[in-house]
C-alpha cells in the first residue's frame, strides 16, 4: 500500500488523484510542517524538510516533490494516462510548475526563510513582487502550455492535475481569468472531471466546482 503524507488545501490533492487513476491502494497519513503531531513527527523523519506531498512506496521508496511523484506513477503506472500526450511537453510543464510557480508560493507564504528578522515592509514588498512574477508565469504557461492538459481519453493528464491545484494559490486563477480567460475555462474543466473535482472538493470546499 502507498502511504501519503499531506493535509487538505496543499498539494497533496494532486497525488489523491493521480493514485486513484492508478487504481492503487493507498492512505493518507495527516501531516504537514506548519502541523503538530504523531504525523508530522513521522514525515520528519523520512523527509527532514518536511515538505508535502512525501510519498512511500509499497517498496518503501520515499518519494518527494510532486512533479517527480507524478512522473514516477505516470511511468509505473501506464494505464493511468497520466502522461499521456506530448510526454516531452509534458514533462517540461511539470519542471516549470515546480520551478516557477510552486516555488514562488513558497516565498510568498514564508518570507522569513528568505530575510530572517527583516521588517514588515521589506517582507510586503518581497512577497508583493513574487506573487506580480507568479502571476506572469501562470501567463507564459498559458501561453505555451494550453494544449497539453488532457490525454488522449480527454482525462487530465499529470499537467493538467498540477497545473489546476497550484493555480489555485495566491489569486492565480483571477490572474488568468482576467487576462488568458480561455485558458482559465481549460482549467474550469479539469475541476470539472470526476475524478478531479470530489478530491478539489474536500480540500477546497468553498471553491466548488469552477
Amino acid at each position: 500500500m502507498y502511504t501519503l503524507y499531506g493535509t487538505d488545501e496543499s498539494g497533496s490533492c494532486m497525488i489523491e488523484i493521480a493514485l486513484q487513476r492508478c487504481g492503487v491502494p493507498w492512505h493518507r497519513v495527516d501531516a504537514s510542517s506548519w502541523q503538530e503531531g504523531e504525523g508530522s513527527e513521522a514525515l520528519a523523519r523520512i523527509n527532514p524538510l518536511k515538505q508535502i506531498p512525501t510519498l512511500v512506496t509499497p517498496d518503501g521508496q520515499v518519494l518527494t516533490e510532486s512533479a517527480a511523484i507524478l512522473i514516477h506513477l505516470g511511468l509505473e503506472f501506464p494505464d493511468s494516462q497520466l502522461l499521456s500526450g506530448d510526454r516531452a511537453q509534458i514533462l517540461r510543464g511539470l519542471v516549470y510548475i515546480a520551478a516557477n510557480c510552486y516555488s514562488s508560493i513558497g516565498i510568498i507564504d514564508y518570507p522569513q526563510r528568505w530575510l530572517g528578522d527583516a521588517d514588515e515592509a521589506v517582507k510586503t514588498q518581497l512577497t508583493t513582487g513574487t506573487r506580480r512574477y507568479l502571476h506572469q508565469a501562470w501567463i507564459a504557461f498559458a501561453d505555451q502550455f494550453a494544449e497539453q492538459l488532457f490525454a488522449s481519453n480527454n482525462q487530465p493528464n499529470a499537467l493538467g492535475i498540477m497545473a489546476a491545484a497550484v493555480s489555485r494559490w495566491d489569486a492565480a486563477r483571477e490572474a488568468l481569468q482576467a487576462t488568458r480567460p480561455g485558458f482559465a475555462q481549460t482549467l474550469a474543466q479539469v475541476d470539472a472531471d470526476p475524478v478531479v473535482a470530489p478530491v478539489f472538493a474536500r480540500h477546497w470546499p468553498e471553491w466548488g466546482v469552477s
